[in-house]
């Protein structure tokens, strides 16, 4: 299949700690000659990117280069005009690209790949807080993950991938604190007392890789809970190691569940993150799941949950 002659490549330079910025000139030359049609734009802001998304026909193919919070920046817009979306891996954490079976792939075959195969939906979630939405794709997180975040985006470029959101995770401990919070999942009461953290997963992984819900699917119509009750600085500590192997929901105070509803109150702000982006405090929000709501070009090994696979898997939501 020819190459999208429309297409629109968005390149964000600062990804990747700024690592993303040596492409431009690349990824120019690779259009010139493989994908003429095809339009590169430096996108310098979340404003500007989303600006030229509004400016295109609904539906264009627009492609990405960048991370999982390039993706989050540009979410709304592509929502909002029902563009077919193709994405290159080149962030700090790359969990949408991960559940998405396109990571790793080299940016060159990536590129190739976003601009030519076909796009499938995939579920998406939304944030609802103080009058204001908020979509993401991979995860929003609520407590001491959010901080994390907080603290990432923050920190040295130097660091990447999961070394960063360990190095951080560590930092953040010297600061571990819990929210009291309650949660209805589904329009039933859910918990009621302390929490480390109340988190949302629509990928299989956070934290540039961790397997937080490993049975989570971006396309079964549903959102999966995480939580942590109230842990020590050391049962932290005990814990972050299961969390890295996939072994954490054996932990008693772990608990996940599959909702398409979610309401948190907390007695006191708790920071969130969409999709490791900071999004400052909150005491009362709701998340809820939009099935099948963004086009998207997975890779060749993903293969769709199936309408009646994603029905079993939600139907104890």
């Amino acid at each position: 299949m020819r190459a999208m002659s429309a297409a629109l490549v968005l390149l964000n330079p600062h990804a990747a700690g700024g690592r993303a910025a040596a492409l431009i000139e690349p990824v120019r030359a690779w259009l010139a000659r493989e994908a003429p049609g095809a339009r590169l734009l430096e996108t310098r802001s979340p404003a500007e990117g989303q600006a030229a998304l509004r400016a295109l026909d609904d539906g264009a193919r627009v492609v990405a280069i960048g991370g999982d919070g390039t993706l989050h920046h540009l979410l709304g817009a592509l929502l909002e005009r029902r563009h077919a979306l193709g994405l290159v891996a080149l962030g700090s954490g790359n969990d949408s690209a991960r559940a998405l079976g396109l990571y790793p792939m080299p940016w060159a075959q990536a590129l190739a790949h976003a601009l030519r195969a076909s796009a499938t939906p995939i579920d998406s979630g939304v944030l609802i807080t103080s009058g204001r939405c908020v979509p993401f794709v991979s995860s929003l997180c609520a407590g001491f993950d959010a901080a994390i975040c907080a603290r990432a985006i923050a920190g040295p470029r130097w660091l990447s991938g999961r070394p960063r959101y360990l190095w951080h995770t560590l930092r953040e401990l010297a600061a571990l604190r819990s929210w009291h919070l309650r949660i209805a999942v589904d329009g039933r009461l859910h918990h009621v007392g302390p929490a480390v953290f109340a988190s949302t997963c629509n990928t299989a992984t956070f934290g540039s890789g961790m397997p937080a819900v490993p049975e989570a699917r971006v396309d079964d119509g549903c959102l999966d809970l995480l939580t942590a009750g109230d842990f020590s600085r050391a049962g932290v500590l005990r814990m972050l190691p299961r969390l890295l192997r996939g072994q954490h929901l054996g932990e008693p105070k772990v608990g996940t569940c599959r909702f398409a509803t979610l309401r948190i109150e907390s007695e006191t702000p708790i920071p969130l993150a969409a999709d490791g982006e900071p999004l400052g405090l909150a005491s009362a929000f709701e998340i809820t799941v939009r099935p099948a709501s963004l086009s998207i070009v997975a890779g060749p090994r993903f293969r769709m949950a199936g309408a009646d696979a994603a029905a079993d898997r939600c139907s104890t939501a």
